[in-house]
């Protein structure tokens, strides 16, 4: 089985009116990552002050990065026969249906949450955000609320759920809608 391992950086907190401002994309063979895409996303919007405080990613970052529809057909085919995984997954899944939608497209995977699955593999902490599972267990985030940190912290993450289970995924794994 493969795994697409995605994180992404937002003008906002709702895929209805926000936009992607970056995308980070690790595929996992269940052994080792073996491909990766990663890059910043014009968002056609203004990206607002707090969002900027957030992830460090001005308008002028993105002034001249690619636009979504320029990068949707590398995140189709990259993620293809992948299930999508992603630390609180519905978020970053829901983000990026919407701007296929955008594009007339339905994109659809199978998907899986690291969040649920650190609750149910690692039970009896406080919290569970990246940031506090990843300092608990030990793992280290570079470049924290940027795509690729995050999303590299995730793959860490979701190895360490990979050895504990024996990548067994069967009862958590929400088909594609």
């Amino acid at each position: 089985m493969k795994y697409a391992i995605v994180d992404i950086e937002t003008s906002g907190g709702s895929w209805q009116r926000d936009r992607i401002t970056e995308i980070a994309i690790y595929i996992h063979n269940g052994n080792s990552i073996t491909n990766e895409f990663k890059t910043l996303v014009n968002p056609e919007t203004i990206i607002p002050y707090y969002i900027t405080q957030l992830t460090g990613i001005t308008n002028e970052m993105v002034a001249n990065a690619p636009k979504f529809y320029e990068i949707a057909r590398e995140v189709v085919l990259l993620t293809q026969d992948c299930v999508f995984v992603a630390h609180n997954a519905p978020f970053d899944y829901r983000f990026i249906q919407a701007e296929f939608k955008r594009l007339g497209y339905d994109y659809h995977r199978e998907v899986l949450c690291t969040v649920k699955l650190s609750r149910r593999v690692f039970p009896g902490y406080g919290s569970y955000s990246l940031g506090n599972i990843c300092n608990t267990l030990g793992i280290e985030i570079e470049n924290r609320h940027r795509a690729a940190g995050d999303a590299l912290a995730t793959t860490k993450l979701f190895e360490k759920i990979l050895f504990e289970t024996n990548g067994d995924f069967t009862p958590f794994v929400k088909a594609k809608r």
